[in-house]
């Protein structure tokens, strides 16, 4: 039974950048990711990978930014007050903080640089603007 839209599927996967570093894996998880194809739960071309694989079979698969996480948008990189960021964040380069928007969503965001009183922030994905690569394995198909 080949996957479609629609179907349930079970996967592990492992997701690497072009220089081989593993940014996430199911296994770090301890259990295959379960998603239902077609309600993009998932990025773009993650989904249509699964789409025609059967159960047992594995692929590696290289996904191009467009339909990953998108191209870098440096309109993205924003300054705020060193105050809006909780003190126990401990708010440095590198660090990814979550911040509250004023309408209550929760959203993460990588601190490039800090002042006295500024925070200077990064509201891209970490991945955006990146080629992914992922191997996966079909574990589980319902429908």
């Amino acid at each position: 039974m080949a996957i479609k839209k629609g179907d349930k599927v079970k996967v592990w996967y492992e997701g690497k950048l072009e220089n081989g570093a593993v940014f996430d894996s199911s296994e770090r998880h301890s259990k295959p990711l379960e998603i239902e194809v077609g309600k993009s739960q998932v990025i773009k071309g993650f989904e249509e990978a699964l789409i025609g694989m059967e159960k047992d079979q594995e692929k590696e698969v290289t996904i191009k930014p467009k339909d990953a996480y998108g191209p870098y948008n440096p309109k993205l990189l924003k300054k705020i007050l060193k105050k809006q960021i909780p003190p126990d964040k401990n708010a440095r380069p590198g660090v990814i903080v979550g911040l509250m928007t004023q309408d209550g969503r929760k959203i993460l965001a990588t601190v490039k640089s800090v002042t006295d009183k500024e925070v200077f922030i990064d509201l891209n994905h970490p991945l955006t603007g990146k080629t992914l690569i992922f191997k996966l394995k079909i574990v589980e198909i319902s429908s």
